[in-house]
C-alpha cells in the first residue's frame, strides 16, 4: 500500500477519535487574556533555570489534582508559579489545557512575570509571592461588543442576576459554581471560580468585584472578568463541560444533549467532515477525489491494508493497556509496550485528541514522519480504527528514552564513552538527514534527551515530530509562534520567533553537552554563584578545567576526544546563528576528532543585548579566519572573556 493509503488509514483513526471525544468534553484552550510584566529579569539565565522546573512542578500537581503552586530558586530571579483548571474539566481535558498553557506562557520570557487565562485553565509566574493577592492593577474585563442582545434592558438584569448567583454559590461551594438565568426568549449562562490559594475572605472579595464588574459588559452577549484571584464568564451559549458539572449544579438537566438524537446527526456530520478532510488532504497531489479513487471499496481497502491493526489485537498485546506496560505519556496520548501474536514488540499509543489544534499537531507529525526514512528516526508502523478509541503503532525501542540514562547515575554506567559518542553521532546524522537529505526540508523544533529513543543496541531514534515544520528551499527563515522546551530553544527563535535549521543545531548542542557531562540543562542553575547550564560549561572551557565536569560520568581514557565533543557542543550553541555549523558539518567534525573546528568565541548562552547588537560581518570574519584549535587551550580575546 502506498503513502496515500497509509495517510487515509491514519486520518480515519485521528478524526474518529477526535469526533467521539469532542462529543464528551472540551478543554477550552482558547486564549482569553495574556499579560506579561514590563520588567526584564536581572539574570535571564538564572530565571530560565528556575522557570523550567517550576513549570514541571506545576505539571505534576495539575496531573494529580488540577491545581498547584510552586516556588523555585532564590533572590530576584526566584519563580513563584500557580496553575489551576476550571473544575468542570475532566482530568484529561485539564492536562490538555495545561499543556497548551505551558506552551504559551513562555511567550513572556525573559520578563519577570506573566499571567495567562485560557477559557479552561489559568497560569501565572512572578518573581514575588502573589498567592494571597485577589485583585491588582492587571485585572481585566473583556466584553464581546461586536454582538449585543436585542433586548438590552432585560439582558442586563439577567446578567446581574446570574453573576450574583454564581458568585454567592461559588463562595459556598469551594470556590466554584455554574448557573443560568432563562426566560421565554433568551438564556444567560455563567461560571465563577476562585483559585484555591485564596482563603474564603479573599475569594469573596474577588468574586464580589468580578460580579460587579462583569455587569458592565451587558448588553454584549458574552463577557469575562479575569482578576488576579478569580475568573468569571457569562455567555448566551452554554460553554461548560456538562458531564463534569452535573455534580456541581442541579437544575441543568434540560441542558444535557439527548444522546440518541445527537448520535444520528453525529454520523451525518462525521461523514461530511471526513469527505471534506480527505478531499483537502489529497487535492495537493492529484485532481482525483476520494470518491473517484476508492468508491465503495474504501472500507475493504482499509481492512485489507497491512497498516491496519485490529483494536482487539493491540488491546491483547498490551494486556488490556495494563499500567505495568506503560512506557510514558506524550502530549496527546499514553504509550504502552505491546507484544503482537507473532512475537513482535511494538509501542502502542492511545490517543486523547479532542480539539482541532491537537488533531492538527498530530496530523503534522504523521504527515512528516511518513515522508522520511532514516535509521536514526523512529518508524510509524500503522494504527487501529475499529475500536472505541484511536491507537497508533510505532516501532518499539527497548531502552526507552535517552534521559533515563544520562541523568541517572546508576543507569548512566551502562553508557560508556564509546556508546555515548555513537549516540551523539547518530542524532547528528538524523538531523542532518532532516535538514539536507530528505525530500522535504524539516526542522524538528524539540530536540532533547526525552525525544531520543534507544533500541536494544543503544542506537538513537529521534521521535516526537508534533512541533516539526517543513521548510521551503527558497526561504531564509520561518516566522512562527514559539514552541519547544525552554533551555533548548535558540536565542533568535525565543526572542524574535525566527526559525531556521540553526535552531535545531542549538538544541543539539545543548543535548551534546548534557550527554558528555551528565548535567541536566533544566536543573543546572549551578553552585552558589548561580551559573546557568551553558554558562557553567563555558566558564570551565575558558579556564581549561572541563575535565572537572567529566569526572564520575564517563571513563577518562578518552578525555581528549571528549573535550573535542564538548567544543563541538559549545560551537553549536553560539548565540549568533551564523556562528553555528550546519548539521552536515557537525557530522564531519564528530567523525574525526582531528577535523578542523572553529573555536567558540561568543558566550554560548542567551545574552539578549549582545545578540541583538552582534555584528554579522564579525561573525563571518571569525568563521572564515578560524584555524585548527587546541581544545585544551582555546584562544579567547579579552573582550570575550566574561560571563
Amino acid at each position: 500500500m502506498g503513502r496515500r493509503h497509509f495517510l487515509l488509514t491514519l486520518v480515519l483513526c485521528i478524526e474518529v477519535g477526535s469526533f467521539l471525544s469532542a462529543m464528551m468534553a472540551d478543554p477550552r484552550t482558547e486564549v482569553a487574556y495574556l499579560s506579561c510584566d514590563p520588567d526584564f529579569a536581572v539574570d535571564a539565565f538564572v530565571l530560565t533555570g528556575n522557570f523550567v522546573p517550576a513549570m514541571a512542578n506545576l505539571s505534576s500537581l495539575i496531573d494529580q489534582k488540577g491545581y498547584g503552586t510552586t516556588i523555585v530558586g532564590s533572590g530576584p530571579n526566584r519563580v513563584y508559579g500557580l496553575a489551576q483548571c476550571m473544575k468542570d474539566l475532566s482530568s484529561v481535558d485539564c492536562k490538555l489545557c495545561y499543556a497548551e498553557l505551558r506552551s504559551q506562557l513562555p511567550t513572556c520570557y525573559p520578563r519577570v512575570g506573566g499571567r495567562l487565562f485560557l477559557d479552561g485553565c489559568f497560569g501565572r509566574y512572578e518573581n514575588y509571592s502573589f498567592f494571597d493577592v485577589e485583585k491588582d492593577s492587571k485585572d481585566k474585563r473583556i466584553c464581546l461588543w461586536s454582538r449585543n442582545s436585542s433586548n438590552p434592558l432585560r439582558f442586563v438584569e439577567m446578567v446581574r442576576e446570574v453573576a450574583g448567583n454564581v458568585s454567592l454559590e461559588a463562595q459556598r461551594n469551594q470556590g466554584f459554581a455554574i448557573g443560568s438565568s432563562t426566560n421565554s426568549t433568551m438564556s444567560v449562562y455563567a461560571l465563577a471560580q476562585c483559585w484555591q490559594n485564596l482563603n474564603s475572605t479573599l475569594c469573596k472579595s474577588c468574586l464580589d468585584d468580578a460580579a460587579s464588574s462583569i455587569v458592565s459588559c451587558a448588553p454584549a452577549v458574552e463577557g469575562r472578568v479575569m482578576n488576579a484571584g478569580c475568573y468569571m464568564r457569562y455567555s448566551i451559549q452554554s460553554f461548560w463541560n456538562k458531564n463534569q458539572t452535573s455534580s456541581h449544579s442541579s437544575g441543568h438537566s434540560k441542558a444535557f444533549w439527548i444522546i440518541s438524537g445527537s448520535a444520528v446527526s453525529g454520523v451525518l456530520i462525521m461523514a461530511g467532515f471526513l469527505i471534506w478532510k480527505f478531499r483537502a488532504l489529497f487535492s495537493r497531489s492529484s485532481d482525483e477525489t476520494l470518491k473517484s479513487l476508492y468508491g465503495s471499496r474504501l472500507s475493504s481497502l482499509i481492512a485489507q491494508s497491512n497498516l491496519n491493526y485490529s483494536y482487539n489485537e493491540l488491546r491483547n498485546a498490551t494486556n488490556g493497556f495494563d499500567s505495568v506496560n506503560k512506557l510514558g505519556q506524550g502530549g496527546y496520548g499514553t504509550v504502552y509496550k505491546g507484544v503482537l501474536s507473532d512475537g513482535r514488540e511494538v509501542a502502542v499509543k492511545r490517543l486523547f485528541i479532542n480539539t482541532r489544534q491537537w488533531a492538527e499537531q498530530f496530523l503534522n507529525e504523521v504527515d512528516l514522519i511518513t515522508r522520511v526514512r532514516h535509521k536514526n528516526l523512529v518508524k510509524l508502523l500503522g494504527c487501529s480504527l475499529d475500536g472505541p478509541e484511536s491507537l497508533l503503532v510505532y516501532e518499539y525501542c527497548r531502552n526507552k528514552s535517552l534521559d533515563l540514562f544520562i541523568f541517572d547515575p546508576c543507569q548512566g554506567k551502562k553508557l560508556e564513552w564509546r556508546k555515548r559518542l555513537e549516540i551523539i553521532q547518530g542524532i547528528a546524522e538524523g538531523l542532518s538527514y532532516l535538514h539536507e537529505e530528505s525530500d522535504v526540508r524539516i526542522i524538528h523544533r524539540d530536540i532533547k534527551a526525552s525525544n531520543v529513543l534507544l533500541d536494544e543496541k543503544f542506537k538513537p531514534k529521534i521521535t516526537d515530530f508534533g512541533l516539526a515544520r517543513p521548510f521551503a528551499e527558497d526561504l531564509t527563515h520561518l516566522s512562527t509562534g514559539i514552541a519547544g522546551t525552554l533551555g533548548y530553544m535558540a536565542p533568535e527563535y525565543l526572542v524574535h520567533g525566527q526559525l531556521t535549521e540553526k535552531a535545531d543545531v542549538y538544541s543539539f548542542g545543548v543535548l551534546v553537552l548534557e550527554i558528555v557531562t551528565c548535567l541536566q540543562c533544566g536543573n543546572s542553575t549551578g553552585s552558589s554563584s548561580g551559573q546557568f547550564f551553558l554558562a557553567k560549561i563555558w566558564s570551565h572551557y575558558k579556564a581549561n578545567t572541563v575535565e572537572e565536569l567529566l569526572s564520575g560520568c564517563v571513563d577518562k581514557n578518552d578525555v581528549e576526544e571528549m573535550l573535542h565533543v564538548v567544543q563541538v557542543g559549545l560551537l553549536c550553541t553560539q548565540a549568533t546563528p551564523s556562528l553555528r555549523p550546519s548539521m552536515l558539518r557537525v557530522v564531519e567534525m564528530l567523525r574525526d576528532r582531528f577535523e578542523e573546528a572553529v573555536v567558540p568565541s561568543e558566550p554560548p548562552f542567551l545574552d539578549l543585548l549582545s545578540m541583538d547588537c552582534f555584528n554579522e560581518s564579525e561573525a563571518s570574519r571569525l568563521l572564515s579566519s578560524s584555524s585548527k584549535p587546541s581544545v585544551l587551550a582555546p584562544s579567547i580575546s579579552p573582550s570575550q572573556d566574561s560571563t
